[in-house]
């Protein structure tokens, strides 16, 4: 493997981590908007953080 192929072929496999890290989180930060309840029933035991009812 020549050192032309070796530097390309790190280059995209840092390329391939970034993409799969920057990927992760915004899925992440899509499902938390997206999963975040405005309203919690209240039990009575378990009581919500924040009534937002």
């Amino acid at each position: 493997m020549t050192l032309v192929a070796q530097k390309r072929l790190a280059v995209a496999g840092a390329l391939a981590v970034v993409a799969v890290f920057v990927g992760a989180n915004a899925h992440l930060i899509a499902t938390a908007f997206a999963s975040h309840p405005a309203c919690a029933t209240i039990t009575a035991d378990r009581a919500p953080a924040r009534d937002a009812c």
